[in-house]
């Protein structure tokens, strides 16, 4: 399903761009150029051929080529300009979903096992508080008061872990919240279950059975979670790459934008599309090791492909 989930993201990003106000040209040349230069630009990037023909070039190029497209504005290849950035938005999204999971699976367990209590009631608020807050708003407030009032950290870049914080607790303690929620909702299901009265009755300590026995079983939609927190992260926080002016895909993407440097956006595109495929990807075949029916479910279907394969060659004889 990625080809044709690859296709459709690579004709809608290609029609929005080429649809989208302002001359590529134009911009490059500046206001000063004459329409005869401004015409030659247009001829040399293509931009004069029909819709259909530029993107059958586009998907030729990708396809036999692997080849994004040339940047306007730099005259490199995308693909170089986007792995060289490519590192910065992964560090980011480590430290990030490594924040978000720590704080998240633990309120969501102490939320669950306490509910109504004061702690609940509590971690369910910031958890509110925190989807509802914009990443770009928290940033800003971040840098004010970690920056400019307090002085601990730098305010922007991505050079040393003290540059690492701030931009990973705003993404961070967002996603957090997300986890924290869907956490505390699965871990109330699973506690309810016989085999968790089962687990007590045998005599079980409550850290294991909470940990061993309720917690493996609710991971499936935190997983989920964590999964496509992760994939979007991996495509570039944009926002807030562009507030701590982190030199990763998302700010690429932001200043492409503005540049209408239509490849470096379509390929950027495609490239969240492909990380965030092989992420989904990832986060499927992790659920056969955390859940035990569903491997078991693989196991059986191959078995049961064997014997008709047994059965077949033995009526075939």
């Amino acid at each position: 399903m990625m080809i044709p989930v690859f296709l459709g993201v690579s004709f809608v990003i290609f029609t929005l761009m080429y649809f989208t106000p302002g001359d590529p040209a134009q911009l490059l040349l500046g206001d000063d150029a004459s329409e005869q230069s401004i015409h030659m630009l247009r001829q040399e990037l293509g931009l004069d051929e029909p819709f259909l023909t530029q993107y059958a070039k586009y998907v030729k190029g990708i396809v036999f080529e692997g080849n994004l497209g040339t940047s306007y504005t730099t005259q490199r290849p995308v693909t170089e300009e986007i792995l060289l950035r490519f590192p910065n938005t992964m560090l980011l999204a480590v430290l990030s979903v490594t924040v978000s999971v720590v704080i998240g699976i633990t309120a969501g367990i102490i939320a669950a096992t306490k509910q109504y209590s004061i702690f609940d009631n509590l971690a369910t608020g910031i958890s509110l508080a925190g989807v509802s807050m914009p990443n770009f708003w928290q940033g800003l407030m971040s840098i004010i008061l970690f920056s400019i009032i307090l002085k601990w950290l730098p305010a922007s870049g991505f050079s040393g872990p003290k540059y690492w914080i701030l931009p990973a607790m705003t993404i961070g303690t967002s996603s957090a919240a997300k986890i924290m929620r869907m956490t505390r909702s699965s871990m109330l299901e699973v506690i309810r279950q016989d085999y968790i009265r089962t687990a007590r009755a045998k005599g079980q300590i409550e850290r294991v059975v909470i940990l061993k026995h309720a917690l493996k079983n609710a991971l499936i939609p935190v997983i989920t979670v964590v999964g496509i927190s992760f994939g979007a992260l991996l495509g570039g926080a944009v926002l807030t790459e562009s507030i701590f002016a982190i030199p990763g895909i998302g700010k690429l993407m932001v200043d492409s934008i503005a540049m209408r440097n239509f490849p470096m956006v379509q390929g950027g595109v495609l490239f969240i599309a492909v990380v965030f495929s092989f992420v989904n990807l990832g986060v499927d075949i992790l659920y056969a090791f955390v859940d035990p029916r569903i491997k078991s479910q693989y196991v059986s279907n191959k078995k049961n492909k064997k014997r008709r394969k047994v059965e077949l060659a033995y009526g075939e004889k």
